[in-house]
């Protein structure tokens, strides 16, 4: 299951993307907003990476104007790793070196034509593992710095 949650800003790409995400048989909830009407991005984020950090969703896709303050909002949550991409080599590379499970998007930055590749790369790229491994539960374990 695949969480699903914007702003006002990010709204036309997250109705976009669950579109996107029936066409590939892909199960997913939207966390809201319900409509486009201004909103807090942290309201909406922090219920989606709820979801991913309790085990209720695999993965989340979150959408702001810019993917940076979703990207804030969903790494306070245990558990989550996520990345805000812009590309579709930073997508696959989130996935493959840091086994990101949550990815944000910024509809003010990017296309939507960029946004169904980075959107498919994110969910089709397995993580290596092997050192990326390592590095990846040095995340989890090394909190009180």
């Amino acid at each position: 299951m695949i969480a699903l949650a914007s702003d006002h800003a990010g709204y036309q790409y997250k109705e976009n993307i669950k579109k996107l995400l029936d066409e590939l048989n892909l199960p997913h909830q939207d966390f809201g907003p319900p409509t486009n009407a201004s909103t807090d991005y942290p309201d909406w984020g922090h219920k989606a990476s709820q979801a991913v950090s309790t085990g209720e969703c695999e993965r989340a896709i979150l959408i702001c104007g810019t993917g940076i303050g979703m990207s804030i909002v969903a790494n306070k949550h245990k558990g989550v790793r996520a990345a805000a991409c812009e590309s579709v080599s930073a997508a696959r590379l989130a996935r493959q070196h840091n086994n990101a499970n949550v990815l944000t998007l910024g509809e003010r930055l990017t296309g939507w034509e960029v946004i169904v590749d980075i959107v498919k790369t994110f969910l089709s790229t397995s993580f290596e593992g092997g050192r990326h491994a390592t590095r990846v539960e040095k995340i989890h374990t090394l909190t009180n710095l």
